[in-house]
């Protein structure tokens, strides 16, 4: 759903995209596969440890809290700067790499190579924007090619990245109106400038300041993947304030947090203070705000979109069979999982735990963390979360693989491990709760939603979404000796299937009973219900559900991640199609 803020920025661009510059940071490729500024610190933290202290840490330990814990209390040790300090990457530099520019550009070179750039859905509409002329402008901290490749995979041509050796000639190119605008305002890693040391960015270069000071007195920006940590560039931006026309078509700063740091929340209170029109936006993902901007503008040519939506953009036809001849095509309930997560964590703990601890930590946890028990306890979830839901029994968390074989005997505790992660992750930030049972996970409407309108799509063809069953108690059992009024809530029930090679979800549409051992005495009720829910109607039910899960888009494939934060051995995520499979009877 989205937030009044973003819907504002989709309004915006949607009138007039070639009225808004792009400001990109390190989050904006870190769905390319490249590393942002925080994974660049503790890479380094990682090789100096090594160094110093003789021992070997693996890259993937780095994501693991209490390795990391050891790490930075040897760094604060050596007069390192202190966890998250404003300055902690500029000092990282200097400290390890001196005065010496070209061993960091060597060490930039590896760590940004093209051969480890992928790019992602955002990553494809930004080339098309600027590819298309529908962005005019943009500017980047990043010193990697991202932006380059995309415009040249999705557009067909190639885009001059202004940078520090060509600062005179950038400064020409943007008063002469040479669109699109691509500016790398502290340089290139290619070359021998770059600007990556504290006193490098104590100060912008001056004719690349004037280019953005230029463009914010023209066009409104929006800034994506950027913490806002750059000194040099957050006064730049001020700078833009003192002008007689600042951000003439507003200042968008996007997170995926709602805590922006407070350089950030200072920016946008002096910009409102100038009367601009300025915000701070929660979006999902570099990635899902991407493509609800590419998929409000209108007319794009189709070799374009067809580029940006390459991963599943194909002709369907399938042609019609002669009367008699075989069964008629059937939609079926399942989407196809393009992937799935191929790692987790395994705890290690004090004391042997068995399936009713497990089941008595997930109980407690309330879906903060999602644990299976296999040859190891199995999870995923934040370390916290996981410190805190084992109560000091844990003793560490290693990085282990997936099997994606679910299916397989010895397999089978993953299979309710990736319905639970699943469930979550479609549900997240969504009006929906979660339950699970040994068959299947269930989306479930919040009966106390906020917002009806996240459920009209649904509430168009079932009316009512949820209520009670006036004068139904729940049956007396020794487990629930206490009756109950009996509730109901329209459901969609999740479980995954493997078929020759490929994973599927299998998604149908139910109602859940309050309490749920009430079940039994609302059959009636149930039956009526359900009753009619047959060809057209199921149909019409099953496209309301794919909507509200997976969004309104058909062409595209759609990443959900189980947890807020970055993806990794402790985030899963899911890429899911959107269209559902089809089926008929082979003819003999």
């Amino acid at each position: 759903m989205l937030s009044l803020s973003e819907s504002t920025l989709i309004d915006v661009f949607q009138e007039r995209p070639q009225s808004l510059a792009w400001f990109l940071g390190a989050g904006a490729s870190r769905n390319a596969g490249l590393p942002t500024a925080t994974d660049l610190i503790w890479e380094l933290k990682r090789k100096y440890y090594q160094k110093a202290e003789n021992q070997q840490i693996a890259p993937q330990d780095m994501q693991l809290e209490p390795v990391r814990s050891k790490v930075q209390s040897f760094m604060d040790s050596r007069g390192f700067p202190p966890l998250w300090a404003e300055n902690e990457y500029t000092l990282y530099f200097e400290k390890i790499f001196g005065q010496n520019r070209e061993m960091q550009r060597r060490y930039l070179i590896k760590q940004l190579a093209d051969d480890k750039i992928s790019l992602s859905l955002g990553n494809r509409v930004m080339g098309a924007l600027l590819a298309g002329r529908y962005t005019r402008v943009a500017f980047t901290t990043n010193f990697d090619t991202v932006v380059e490749k995309a415009v040249a995979q999705v557009g067909g041509e190639s885009i001059a990245a202004y940078h520090l050796e060509g600062a005179t000639s950038a400064r020409r190119a943007f008063d002469n109106e040479e669109f699109p605008f691509y500016c790398k305002l502290h340089g290139d890693f290619r070359y021998d400038s770059i600007k990556n040391l504290d006193e490098d960015l104590a100060n912008q270069n001056q004719q690349l300041a004037a280019c953005l000071l230029n463009a914010g007195n023209r066009f409104g920006f929006v800034v994506a993947g950027y913490s806002g940590r750059d000194h040099s560039v957050m006064n730049l931006l001020h700078d833009v304030l003192k002008t007689s026309n600042p951000f003439p078509h507003g200042l968008f700063w996007t997170g995926i947090g709602h805590n922006p740091l407070p350089v950030v929340t200072e920016l946008i209170e002096a910009a409102k203070a100038k009367n601009v029109h300025a915000e701070y936006l929660v979006v999902d993902s570099y990635d899902t705000l991407m493509s609800r901007l590419w998929r409000s503008v209108s007319n794009k040519p189709a070799d374009l979109d067809a580029k940006v939506h390459k991963s599943t953009v194909a002709t369907v036809d399938i042609p019609l069979s002669p009367p008699g001849k075989v069964g008629p095509l059937l939609r079926t309930n399942a989407i196809l999982v393009r992937r799935l997560p191929t790692e987790c964590l395994s705890l290690s703990l004090n004391r042997p735990i068995e399936w009713p601890d497990i089941k008595a930590v997930r109980r407690n946890a309330e879906q903060e963390v999602v644990l299976t028990k296999a040859d190891t306890v199995c999870a995923w979830g934040p370390e916290e979360e996981l410190l805190e839901h084992f109560k000091g029994e844990l003793i560490k968390a290693e990085i282990r693989a997936v099997p994606s074989d679910y299916s397989a005997p010895e397999n089978l505790p993953f299979k309710g491990f990736f319905e639970e992660a699943l469930a979550i992750a479609l549900a997240r930030d969504k009006p929906l709760r979660v339950r699970t049972k040994p068959s299947a996970a269930y989306l479930i409407v919040d009966s106390h939603i906020d917002d009806p309108s996240f459920i009209a799509p649904l509430g168009k063809f079932v009316q009512r979404v949820s209520g009670k069953l006036p004068g139904l108690l729940s049956p007396i059992t020794d487990d629930h000796p206490a009756p109950m009024l009996v509730s109901w809530a329209e459901c969609i029930r999740i479980s995954l299937d493997q078929r020759n090679g490929k994973t599927w979800v299998n998604l149908i549409p139910d109602v859940w009973i309050w309490p749920q051992h009430a079940r039994e005495v609302a059959r009636d009720f149930l039956s009526k219900r359900k009753g009619g829910r047959f060809n057209e109607t199921h149909n019409d039910i099953l496209d309301a559900w794919l909507q509200l899960l997976l969004g309104d888009a058909r062409t595209t494939d759609v990443t959900v991640q189980t947890f807020e934060g970055q993806v990794g051995p402790a985030n899963p995520a899911f890429v899911l199609a959107r269209r559902t499979a089809f089926s008929r009877k082979a003819q003999s």
